[in-house]
Formats: C-alpha cells, sequence, structure tokens
C-alpha cells in the first residue's frame, strides 16, 4: 500500500517529493512541492486526501498523517 499511495500522489502532483511510512492501515505521508504555495494547512490536506480517497472509504486507509510543504519551508524546517 505505501507504494500504491506514493504512486498515486506522485501522479497527481507533478514533480513532488514524496515520502509514505507506515504499516497496515495506518500511515504518514511527507509530500514536498511549490504546488502548495498560498495555500492553507487546510487545503493542502484537502488535496491529499482527495487522491487517497477511494483507498479511505475501503478503509485500506485508516489512518492518514499528512506533512504538505512548499520546497522552502522543506528547507527551513531542516
Amino acid at each position: 500500500m505505501i507504494e500504491v499511495i506514493k504512486d498515486l500522489i506522485e501522479k497527481e502532483i507533478s514533480k513532488a517529493e514524496v515520502d509514505v511510512g507506515g504499516d497496515g492501515s495506518k500511515f504518514t505521508v511527507t509530500v514536498v512541492s511549490d504546488v502548495f504555495e498560498n495555500k492553507s494547512v487546510i487545503d493542502r490536506h484537502k488535496m491529499i486526501y482527495s487522491i487517497v480517497d477511494k483507498y479511505i472509504k475501503t478503509g485500506e486507509i485508516h489512518a492518514l498523517t499528512i506533512f504538505a510543504k512548499t520546497k522552502s519551508e522543506n528547507v527551513d524546517s531542516q
């Protein structure tokens, strides 16, 4: 499921750096992309949730922790 989530996000958000971890049905997703520029945290999360919604509805993803940052925010946090 980790690769499925990663592939889905990479398809929808071009040039994104995507890292997915977790097991079972609980996952952590970190997405770094300038597509998040000028978007609120809630809007960023909505973007990610909409991409994996099918798997949330089927229960394959039960819990999803999201870190969605722009490239400059990612550099600043390191």
